[in-house]
């Protein structure tokens, strides 16, 4: 209650391509390293937006699943709209501009993964030629008071599926899960499939 500042927040949400996505599934300790990726891009956006140093106070949680439980490994982060410049003085920042945090978020990533020796040159300069490159940031949902920003809390740290979305086909012997955002759309796989895509999400050790 006391570390929580009473001012605005809002989930933002960064998304990485598909075809990097690979890279975190099979070295998870990389995940941390992407959160910490999102971090700097985000510090470095406030501060060439607002040509100051600010100190946001930042909860964030790496979620590996998609909608389909399949492996996506993407990051939730519950930022303050602003922050802290000198010792209680909070500047406020009403807008956030999703496509130029992106573009921060993305060079981050290409340097960490650079510097892991995972991508080259060329694999940057590839995806920099795609007319949309895969990487995307989403600051849309907005939590005016501390109950919003406990429920957004709460819808970050989700579990990767519901049980009230998951079904037995007896007679094609095919799991089944409702996903969509009124799970209304359904998809249907083999039981191996689906203790595959559960067990991907298992993190490592430690």
């Amino acid at each position: 209650e006391e570390l929580i500042l009473d001012v605005p927040y809002r989930q933002v949400v960064f998304v990485i391509p598909k075809m990097l996505r690979i890279f975190f599934k099979y070295k998870r300790q990389l995940l941390g390293q992407l959160c910490r990726a999102a971090v700097q891009a985000l510090l470095k956006y406030l501060q060439a937006i607002t040509g100051t140093e600010l100190r946001p106070g930042i909860v964030a949680s790496i979620q590996t699943f998609g909608e389909k439980i399949i492996f996506h490994a993407h990051l939730h982060l519950l930022v303050t709209e602003g922050g802290e410049y000198s010792e209680g003085r909070f500047h406020h920042l009403a807008e956030f501009q999703d496509s130029l945090l992106a573009e921060f978020f993305k060079r981050e990533v290409f340097s960490l993964l650079l510097r892991q020796g995972l991508i080259s040159e060329a694999v940057v300069e590839k995806i920099e030629g795609w007319c949309h490159s895969g990487f995307s940031v989403h600051s849309k949902v907005k939590a005016k008071t501390k109950q919003d920003a406990e429920r957004v809390a709460k819808y970050m740290i989700r579990p990767l599926l519901s049980l009230e979305r998951l079904f037995l086909d007896e007679r094609e012997g095919k799991v089944c899960y409702w996903y969509g955002k009124e799970a209304t759309e359904v998809e249907r796989m083999d039981y191996l499939e689906f203790i595959a895509r559960v067990t991907s999400h298992i993190p490592d050790k430690g």
